[in-house]
């Protein structure tokens, strides 16, 4: 099974935490392989302090637990999952960056690997990036070159029409402000990208 990029720690770690407030049953064993060391005894010593507590103080009704200040696992659970993904959440532009970076770095690895291999086999300079640019396709990465390359399915063409609905129905809700501000951005947009075709 593949390791888990931090980014997709935060989003099952959100998802765990979401299980836990409906009162769906999460297995321990399922929330400590996405927690690092240090939060998984942050979890054990709150829930050791509660066991103590328990011991010393005993209590017969929910109101007397309460006022001891008695907490469920989940409850405890709850608590550390929160604070772990407020953490996360405040650290998110430096994961996205993080990921980012190791994906230029895989990215440009592939690219020379496989220009030079290719240049070694006595291909010419274009076969060369030609060839180093599919392997980059194939990798799932964004070619050296530009060029947008994919295999589009069913499921596909109904996201981008169900996209292409959604941005229609916020352009009709717009003022005629955000609509201009709009028409400017697309503007400047083709104007862009016909200069760059005049560069190439």
């Amino acid at each position: 099974m593949p390791k888990l990029n931090k980014l997709q720690i935060i989003e099952k770690l959100s998802e765990r935490l979401n299980d836990l407030r409906i009162g769906k049953e999460v297995a321990a064993r399922d929330l400590r392989a996405l927690l690092t060391d240090e939060q998984v005894a942050v979890l054990d010593a709150a829930w050791a302090e509660q066991q103590v507590l328990r011991q010393s103080k005993r209590a017969r009704t929910k109101e007397e637990e309460q006022a001891l200040g008695w907490r469920s696992k989940r409850e405890i659970q709850i608590e550390v999952l929160e604070q772990v993904v407020r953490q996360a959440d405040d650290q998110m532009l430096e994961v996205l960056d993080e990921l980012q970076e190791k994906t230029e770095i895989r990215q440009a690895r592939i690219f020379l690997e496989s220009y030079s291999k290719a240049r070694a086999a006595g291909k010419s300079e274009a076969v060369a990036r030609t060839l180093a640019n599919n392997d980059l396709t194939r990798a799932g990465l964004r070619r050296a070159d530009g060029k947008v390359v994919g295999h589009y399915n069913q499921r596909d063409r109904a996201v981008w029409e169900l996209e292409n609905k959604l941005r229609e129905r916020q352009k009709a809700e717009m003022s005629a402000e955000e609509l201009e501000q709009i028409e400017l951005l697309e503007a400047h947009d083709r104007a862009w990208a016909n200069k760059l075709k005049k560069q190439k």
